[in-house]
Parts: structure tokens; sequence; C-alpha cells
């Protein structure tokens, strides 16, 4: 079974336009990413799905520098850019990630590609509930699951979004959910605001701007830490339905 990172990233963005390669701690976001995914034992390749739009020659780029291949495809129909990515590609399994959380844990990653595949599952994700801090978002599902939610996915958001139709339509696909031990979900470690890349900079910063801390190690930082927390506690999550969102 080849499993393909797939990252959606883009350089439009309505709260926060260029985040993905804005600087966190001497890196881009994108860069960031890019190398904590690289840890991950269970991905084959990382592809990286921008769209076509000269804006993003930008994140092609930056693809390049990091010897990362890219996909180039429609703006808003971010679910036909999958489709088309994971067979460019040959994935079997595609693990879907968005370029604004540049604290992905290489360990979450493969723990929710070990319970796609040891389930059965058409999607995994650690989302279902959220008990994961924001910004260690990981789906994975399968390419088959994809091509089938491509076929009944008509609504607008559901295209941008990719996923949408997996959860509204759990008659058709077999879900599965990874959890934490305990709830960290208050925690925001995504990128959305001025804010966010604030907080973000703020533990980098204390891991001397490596790569090789886990989540784990956040929640103690921020635990030791609390004021923290509070730099983006007030930053509301975008809805689902928001095209603001980074894709």
């Amino acid at each position: 079974m080849r499993v393909v990172a797939i990252v959606q990233a883009r350089m439009g963005s309505t709260r926060l336009p260029g985040k993905v390669l804005m600087d966190a701690g001497g890196e881009t976001v994108l860069s960031r990413v890019i190398a904590r995914l690289s840890r991950a034992k269970r991905i084959d390749e990382i592809v990286i799905a921008t769209t076509k739009l000269s804006a993003d020659d930008a994140i092609v780029k930056e693809a390049r520098r990091k010897k990362i291949e890219s996909f180039r495809g429609s703006e808003q129909d971010v679910l036909d850019r999958y489709c088309q990515a994971a067979a460019v590609y040959c994935a079997d399994i595609v693990v879907r990630i968005t370029a604004d959380c540049p604290l992905i844990d290489s360990s979450v990653v493969d723990d929710v590609i070990e319970a796609c595949l040891t389930n059965q599952a058409d999607l995994a994700c650690n989302e279902l509930p959220r008990s994961f801090p924001r910004g260690l978002d990981t789906e994975v599902f399968t390419t088959a699951a994809l091509l089938r939610a491509d076929e009944i996915a008509k609504q607008p958001y559901q295209r941008e979004h990719v996923t949408p139709v997996f959860y509204e339509r759990q008659d058709m696909f077999h879900l599965f959910s990874v959890s934490a031990e305990r709830d960290y979900s208050q925690h925001r470690w995504t990128l959305d605001t001025a804010e966010d890349l604030e907080l973000i900079r703020a533990i980098y910063s204390h891991f001397d701007n490596k790569n090789d801390f886990g989540w784990r190690d956040s929640i103690a930082l921020m635990e030791r830490l609390p004021y923290l927390a509070t730099i983006n506690a007030h930053v509301v999550q975008k809805p689902v339905c928001d095209s603001a969102t980074v894709h």
C-alpha cells in the first residue's frame, strides 16, 4: 500500500495572506510542515497540492527548494485537486494535511495511518471528537473512498473542504477516530492570525528552532508556561463553510 501525504497549500488567505510562507523560527511554515511530516515512518511520499494561480508559483518554488514534488489543480475544487494528485502519484492511501499546521506531529500521523489500515476504514482521523490540539489534524483515507466521495459530493463546500461528505454520509463510509489519552483540544496550534504565528514562533524558540520535538513536549511546555496559551486564546476558529480556509 503506497501512502502519499498530500499537503494542501495556497498563498490566498483572508485572515493572514501568505501565511504558509511566513517565517517560523528561521524556516517557512510550509518548510516546517514538510520537515515534520518527513519524520513519519508510514509515509512513502509527500506532495504539495496547490493551485494554478500565479500567486502560488511561490509555493511550488518552496516545494522545489525542499526537494518535494508539487501538483497544481483547481483553486476552489480541492476535492478534485486531491483526486488528481492521488492519481498522478499512485497513492493507495492519502494522508490529508493542511499547510497551516507547522506543529504537525509525525507520531500522530503514523498512528492515524495505522488506524486506517488496521481497522480497514474508509477514513481515519483524530478529530471525531477532537481531543488533540488544533493543528495536529490528520485525515487518512483510501483512494477508492476518495473517488467515491468525488462522485457524490455536489455542494461547493463539500468540494472545497475535501472530506465533509465522509462525515455526512457515514451510511456509505466506514470512519475510525484516534483519540488522545485525555482532552487537549483547548490548545490552538494552527495558523490563522498574527497571534497564532506569535505562539508558534514562541514554541519553536523554546526548542531552539529545531523540528525534533513532539506534541507532548509542546504540551509540557505550555503547562509549565501557561502564559503561552493566552497569546491566541481569543482567536475564534473559522467554520468549515468559510472560504478563507487554507486550501
